[in-house]
C-alpha cells in the first residue's frame, strides 16, 4: 500500500459547492477511448442524477454510447451539464438536460412526465447526485447540515425512484451511488457516510420489495474518485494525497467506474439484483 502522504494531485480548492469539473487540474477523465461499446442499452432511456460531472458524466457518456437516450439531472452546475450534453451529442444519441434540486418531489415528477412526453418509456434510473461537508467532530454538524445532507443524498434518491418506478417494467433497472464510507466510516464526513449507508440499505430492502415486477435494484460503492465533489469539499493539502492510501496508490477517475454502471443497467447482470459493486483501488471491503 502506498505511503498516504504521497502526492497524488496539484493542491487545489474550489469554495463553492457542488464543485466545477471546468475548473479542476488536472481534468477528471470521463471518457475511456479504449471503450467498445456494443450496443447494450440500444433503445432503452436512462434517467441519472448528478449528471453534469464526475462520475454522472462519465455514466452518461457510456450510456450513450450503448445507444441509450439520456436525461440528465444537475442542480445549477449549467457550464459542465452543457458539456457533458455536447459529450452525449458526439456519441449520437439524443439527451434531455433539466436543472433542479431533486429533493424536491415536485422537480422529480416533473422530470418523468416529460422524460415520458418525449420518449414514452423509462427504463434505467441511476441515482447518483449527493453532496457532503466535512466538519472535525459530531458537535459541529449543524441540524440543517445534517438534514440537507440527508435531502440530497437520500430522500432525493427515494423521491426520484419513486416518481420513476410507475413507469418502469420488467427489465428495468434502477442503479444507486453508495460509497466505500457506508461500510469503513469516515471520521470527518460522518452525516455522508450515514445516508451511504441508508442507501445501500434502501437497495438490498428495495430489490427484494421489486423482484417479482422484474425490476433490479443495485449499486456501486466507489472508493477516492477524482470528481468536482472532492475538489470543492477537502482543504488543498487533502486533495493533493487524495487516493494515496489505497493499494493502488492513486485516485480512480470517472471513467474506471462508468462500465459497472453499464454491467448492472444491461441484460449481462440480469441474475444480479440487490449487489454492491466496489470500485476502490483495492480496498477490502467484508459485508
Amino acid at each position: 500500500m502506498s505511503d498516504h502522504s504521497e502526492q497524488t494531485l496539484p493542491p487545489q480548492h474550489q469554495d463553492r459547492q457542488p464543485g466545477l469539473e471546468s475548473r479542476m487540474q488536472p481534468p477528471p477523465v470521463y471518457r475511456n477511448e479504449h471503450y467498445k461499446a456494443s450496443g447494450k442499452l440500444e433503445g432503452k432511456v436512462a434517467v441519472i442524477t448528478g449528471a453534469d460531472s464526475g462520475i454522472g458524466r462519465a455514466v452518461a457518456i457510456a450510456y450513450a454510447q450503448e445507444g441509450a437516450r439520456i436525461v440528465l439531472l444537475y442542480l445549477n452546475e449549467h457550464e459542465d451539464a452543457a458539456q457533458t450534453q455536447r459529450e452525449i451529442t458526439l456519441c449520437g444519441q439524443p439527451s434531455l438536460l433539466f436543472a433542479g434540486d431533486i429533493g424536491d418531489e415536485a422537480f422529480c415528477r416533473s422530470v418523468v412526465d416529460r422524460t415520458l412526453a418525449q420518449w414514452g418509456q423509462l427504463d434505467v434510473l441511476v441515482n447518483n447526485a449527493g453532496e457532503q461537508h466535512p466538519q472535525a467532530c459530531l458537535e459541529d454538524i449543524s441540524l440543517e447540515q445534517w438534514q440537507r445532507t440527508f435531502q440530497t443524498n437520500i430522500v432525493g434518491m427515494f423521491l426520484m425512484t419513486k416518481s420513476a418506478l410507475p413507469h418502469m417494467f420488467e427489465g428495468a433497472a434502477i442503479i444507486n451511488t453508495t460509497s466505500i464510507t457506508a461500510y469503513r466510516g469516515h471520521p470527518t464526513l460522518i452525516d455522508y457516510s450515514a445516508t451511504k449507508g441508508a442507501i445501500t440499505a434502501f437497495t438490498r430492502s428495495l430489490s427484494t420489495n421489486l423482484a417479482e415486477r422484474g425490476i433490479r435494484v443495485n449499486a456501486v460503492a466507489p472508493g477516492p474518485i477524482w470528481t468536482p465533489l472532492i475538489a470543492s469539499t477537502f482543504d488543498a493539502q487533502k486533495v493533493s494525497t487524495f487516493g494515496s492510501d489505497t493499494p493502488l496508490g492513486r485516485p480512480g477517475q470517472p471513467c474506471e467506474l462508468a462500465p459497472a454502471y453499464v454491467y448492472l443497467a444491461c441484460n449481462d447482470s440480469s441474475y444480479m439484483t440487490g449487489q454492491v459493486l466496489h470500485l476502490n483501488g483495492g480496498t477490502v471491503i467484508n459485508g
